[in-house]
């Protein structure tokens, strides 16, 4: 099975793409940003913008597919915690980007695990001969019983995002290779849209892009020329410092192509720093102590406003986990440790439904909560701390709220129940 981190936003890249992405990314709009790929773009500006959507109320939430297997969350999950109620739209994680094209994640959990009665969501089992089955049916069902609710399929992510920069040089193929695979006819009618996931356009993430700075503006154009009035959203980076991830693509001229962007502002900080200092991970604004500065979520959608980008079309985003450190001597902000704590599924990573249990939030910083107990210091948010990052997307007029992911949540939904 394919293992997917939940590492969104790296702080520690390899020096080696620093150093060969460096020059771009301090040159911002320049003439060394020009790559050979800007130069080639294909005229595709009749492309048509995307439709206005409603401010405030959106309420996305990521199912994972690779969920399935250890964590046991599926679809009737979603249902019996009532996050079905709650949700807006569903961002359904990943498909795959590869050689230049979309392609299937994981074909077993997508449309070929057979359901049994008690696992699916309307107490009906899968047939044998059943042409649909897997996450995709179970999706369909779901949306049968919530007629208002949407689901777009998510393309990249962390582990995936290095196919982007082929997808970038024919980005005409790429979006009709993805609008090929959205639309098969065997699930044309559960899926909505598209969610590009791009970890990091003209950046570095998992692996290196230098794809340059108007690449993913090609891409979204080509994208929303595709999909027409479908949805096309965009998952980005939350790097709002001087010079950062923001800096390195031009996302306020991608904007007119997508009906909204998902800015990661989440795992800001984390273990993959073992020795600290100890930070949350979701700051909604900046401290006296941070580690960086312009790793907060007000950085960041200050600095997206900023460069003309509508707050209707950003979102706030929220995780549903925590992340944390073991050696911690010091209960605030800031303290030593001697690596990661340990997680269910990853060192350094946790659930809330099992944190708040755990390790219950003692202590509150920047707009978020964290936990001291024993040698291990926490960060994650609590039902009260969403409460406050919701009046700051209310009073910044932003789109809604995503977050990452719908398995992190305890049984009856404590955390999305606290989304409005």
């Amino acid at each position: 099975m394919l293992t997917f981190p939940r590492a969104r936003l790296r702080a520690l890249t390899a020096a080696a793409c620093t150093a060969a992405l460096g020059v771009t990314l301090l040159s911002g709009a320049g003439a060394d940003a020009a790559s050979a790929g800007e130069a080639a773009a294909p005229a595709v500006a009749a492309a048509p913008a995307a439709q206005p959507t409603a401010a405030g109320g959106k309420v996305v939430g990521y199912f994972t597919n690779w969920g399935v297997y250890d964590r046991n969350y599926h679809v009737k999950n979603i249902e019996t915690s009532g996050s079905a109620d709650q949700l807006t739209h569903i961002n359904y994680a990943f498909g795959n980007v590869t050689g230049g094209k979309c392609a299937i994640g994981d074909s077993y959990a997508d449309y070929e695990k057979a359901y049994t009665a008690d696992q699916s969501v309307d107490g009906a089992a899968d047939g044998w001969d059943q042409e649909l089955r897997g996450n995709f049916n179970q999706l369909r069902k779901l949306k049968e019983r919530h007629p208002g609710l949407k689901v777009i399929w998510s393309f990249g992510g962390w582990s995936w995002s290095g196919g982007f920069g082929e997808a970038a040089k024919d980005p005409a193929g790429f979006a009709k290779s993805c609008h090929d695979l959205v639309e098969d006819p065997r699930w044309a009618d559960v899926f909505d849209g598209i969610d590009i996931d791009w970890e990091y356009p003209n950046a570095c993430g998992l692996t290196c892009d230098s794809s340059g700075r108007e690449a993913f503006t090609d891409v979204a154009r080509a994208l929303r020329g595709e999909f027409g009035t479908d949805l096309v959203t965009a998952a980005i980076t939350a790097d709002g410092s001087d010079g950062g991830k923001i800096d390195a693509a031009d996302y306020a001229g991608a904007a007119q192509y997508l009906d909204w962007y998902n800015p990661m502002t989440y795992d800001f900080f984390g273990a993959f720093a073992p020795q600290g200092p100890t930070a949350p991970h979701s700051p909604l604004t900046s401290y006296a102590s941070i580690p960086t500065e312009g790793f907060d979520s007000d950085a960041a959608i200050s600095k997206l406003k900023g460069l003309g980008i509508p707050a209707e079309k950003l979102l706030l985003g929220i995780g549903f986990y925590g992340r944390g450190w073991s050696g911690v001597t010091q209960a605030e902000p800031g303290g030593s440790a001697t690596g990661a704590a340990p997680g269910t599924y990853e060192a350094g990573i946790e659930d809330y439904k099992v944190l708040t249990s755990s390790c219950p939030a003692n202590g509150t910083v920047a707009g978020t909560a964290y936990a001291f107990c024993g040698d291990q210091w926490w960060s994650y948010d609590t039902p009260a701390t969403i409460a406050g990052k919701m009046a700051y997307k209310d009073q910044q007029g932003l789109g809604g709220t995503f977050f990452w992911e719908l398995s992190g949540d305890t049984a009856d939904g404590e955390l999305i129940k606290a989304i409005d």
